[in-house]
This record gives structure tokens, C-alpha cells and sequence, in this order.
């Protein structure tokens, strides 16, 4: 059971010792000791602020609902704290590339790929990534002579390298040309440096005809390198990446300067299996809704009021949370828990509203180490709502 709810639930227990009766006499703070929203934004306020029971119950659902979504996208994501990305960097470092185009274009980050009847099995809890961004870094000084190569180095973390990979692409940034030109393109793996000199050695060579005068984004197929160095970590010591064009000017962009675009990075799509489950039924109700009964309400939650700017999208979804009271005289809508009513000794405080069935959302995001990933959140979004 979330902790919202639990914490309702703890208020009826409370209020059950004190009264001494079978029946729930729920005690709710008034008004002004609801708690005030920490940080996440409602978008969906409650206009009704007349006094009332349901409504203050409800509002209090809300807080715990916006507080529980908080420190569980933190746990979900293996974050022990938001990063410290302000929205200045981000702009900086996002790369104006074509993969990035498309997922913000083109992708639904909310529960795209599933069916309105469906959550996960397995693990319910940790996200599931499905693709990862990976920007360029300096490669280590046993490579280099003299400074040189100054790009490029890929690090992964260990979960990804036991996934299975789908896709990987290479996508190197080419300087602008004032006229029409052939351009080989050169990959290098790089290999620690001996006494005979360096040891690179080419993994990749592309011939391009090349007409850009505002630059070009270049993809390059590097599933087969990649798996070899999930396979044999030692020997990931990085790439040289050269881009001549018929004068002997290299274009490709391994350093940044004023009006670049950006580093070369690696985009790896990955595998990772959902199971399906069964249906569930339950009360849905608007905030203007009279119903004392447990019933999902709509709530939409905002990153950019909270100052979450490394979340890259969706910038709000809708949660949603559950409400209500689940009072014997309304345990026919909800039969299997009326029997466990009846099974449960008296003074009981019966069964809270909390959600019987949730669905993931996508996410684009940065993590700590300020690497680009593209993964599924499980349970994040309310679908329905009952009693147990």
C-alpha cells in the first residue's frame, strides 16, 4: 500500500482507539491545518473551498500524493538525491541532434507503448531503461601522446552493459562547408601507447558526400563494437574520430567551440521484458465531485514549478491519486472486501481507498553523472482505485 494511504488509514486506526466504536470516525485536520504543497505544482486545484470532510480528506491525499511521487521517482531512478543540473546547463549540454529531435517530437512520454489493461510484473518499482544517451569524454592519458587524441572516451555503467543491445549509433557533428565536398570519415579504437608508438587501429571508414553549410549530424553503426566491449570491458579505451575533406580540413567536431553543436555521443537502445496482469474496475470523480466514496481524482504534476530542470521531458503528467472512504455500507461495490470484512475481528478500521491498479510513464532525463537517459518509470500514474 503507498504511503498516502497508509497514512489515512493510520488516521482511522487513531480515531477508532480513541471513540471506542465499531464504526469509523475519521479525525481531519480543518483548514488551515491541511498541509500546504512542497514543491511539486497542482494544476488542478480544488475550487470548492467550502468545509467539508471529503474535501479536506481529499486535499490531504493530494499533499501525501505529490509527496510520495517526489521521493519515489528519486528511489525509482537509483538517485539518492535530485541532480544539481540548472536549466542553463542543460541547454548547454543537450545536443541539438537528430535522436533527441525525434523523441521530443514524436514520442508520447506518458504510458505510450501500453494498453489501458496492462502493468509489470517483475519489477514493479525500478525504472526500465530503454534507451541510453552516452556524451563523450577525455580519454585516459596512456592513450594520448602529448594530449592527443582529446576525444573520445565512453563510460557505462554496469547494469547496461548486462542488457541486450538492439541499436547502437555513433553520431559524430561535421563543420559546416562553404561547397560541395567528399568526406572520409575515420573511426580509431584506441589502444594504450608503447614504446613502438601508438596502436590505433581502424574499426570504421565512411565515404559522404557532403553539402552542408549549417553542419551535419553524422550517424555511424556501432552495435558491433559496443557489444565487444560489453563483452571484454578491458579493452574499451576509447575512439579517434577524424573527418577529412578533399583539402585535408578535419571536420568533426571532438572539442567545442563558440557555435558548435556539440560532442560526439553514443545512442544505445537496449531490451528489457513486462509481463501482463489483469483488470481491475473502480470510481473515477472530478474535484467538484460530492462523492464520499474511494474514487480516483484527477491530479497533474509539474517539474518545471518544482525547479526539476533535469528532467528533460515531460515537463508535467498526470498522476492522479485515489480518495474516499470505504464504509461497510459500501462494501457491496467491492464484494471480495465485504468478505473480509466480515473475517476480521470488530474494532477493525476496514479497508482504505488506495490504488488497485497503476501504469508507468517515459522519461527523458539526466542523471548524476549528467549522461542522457530515455527509460520507462513504473507505477507513477493512478489507472483505477478500490478499496482493500
Amino acid at each position: 500500500m503507498p504511503s498516502y494511504n497508509f497514512l489515512l488509514c493510520l488516521t482511522v486506526l487513531i480515531s477508532l482507539g480513541q471513540s471506542g466504536s465499531d464504526e469509523p470516525n475519521v479525525l481531519l485536520p480543518s483548514a488551515s491545518e491541511t498541509p500546504t504543497d512542497s514543491g511539486l505544482s497542482l494544476l488542478d486545484e480544488d475550487a470548492g473551498s467550502h468545509e467539508c470532510s471529503a474535501c479536506v480528506w481529499r486535499e490531504q491525499s493530494k499533499v501525501l500524493r505529490l509527496e510520495t511521487i517526489k521521493s519515489q521517482i528519486l528511489s525509482k531512478l537509483r538517485l539518492k538525491q535530485a541532480p544539481n543540473i540548472s536549466r542553463e546547463v542543460v541547454n548547454q549540454l543537450l545536443p541539438k541532434a537528430p535522436p533527441l529531435q525525434q523523441l521530443l517530437d514524436h514520442h508520447d512520454f506518458q504510458g505510450d507503448a501500453w494498453s489501458q489493461d496492462e502493468f509489470m510484473e517483475e519489477d514493479e518499482y525500478h525504472a526500465t531503461t530503454e534507451s541510453v544517451i552516452t556524451m563523450a569524454s577525455e580519454p585516459e592519458p596512456l592513450v594520448q601522446v602529448n594530449g592527443k587524441p582529446s576525444c573520445c572516451f565512453f563510460k557505462f555503467s554496469p547494469k547496461l552493459m548486462f542488457t541486450k543491445v538492439l541499436k547502437a549509433q555513433l553520431w559524430v557533428y561535421l563543420r559546416p562547408l562553404q561547397q560541395t565536398s567528399t568526406v572520409y570519415l575515420q573511426i580509431l579504437r584506441l589502444k594504450p601507447v608503447t614504446e613502438q608508438g601508438s596502436r590505433h587501429i581502424r574499426i570504421r571508414s565512411l565515404k559522404i558526400e557532403l553539402n552542408s553549410r549549417v553542419g551535419h549530424w553524422q550517424s555511424i553503426d556501432f552495435k558491433h563494437v559496443l557489444q565487444n566491449w560489453f563483452k571484454h570491458p578491458h579493452t574499451n579505451w576509447g575512439i579517434d574520430i577524424n573527418a577529412f575533406d578533399e583539402s585535408g580540413n578535419d571536420l568533426a567536431v571532438t572539442s567545442l567551440r563558440p557555435g558548435e553543436e556539440g560532442l560526439p555521443f553514443l545512442e544505445v537502445k537496449v531490451l528489457e521484458t513486462t509481463k501482463r496482469s489483469r483488470r481491475n474496475l473502480g470510481l473515477d470523480c472530478d474535484e467538484h465531485s460530492t462523492e464520499s466514496r474511494c474514487c480516483r481524482y484527477p491530479l497533474t504534476v509539474d517539474f518545471e514549478a518544482f525547479g526539476w530542470d533535469w528532467i528533460i521531458a515531460p515537463k508535467r503528467y498526470k498522476a492522479n491519486y485515489c480518495s474516499g472512504q470505504c464504509e461497510y455500507m459500501f462494501m457491496q461495490k467491492y464484494p471480495h472486501t465485504h468478505l473480509v470484512q466480515h473475517a476480521n475481528p470488530r474494532g477493525s478500521a476496514g479497508p482504505c481507498c488506495t490504488p488497485t491498479k497503476m501504469s508507468p510513464i517515459n522519461m527523458l532525463y539526466f542523471n548524476d553523472k549528467q549522461q542522457i537517459i530515455h527509460g520507462k518509470i513504473p507505477g507513477m500514474v493512478v489507472d483505477r482505485c478500490g478499496c482493500s
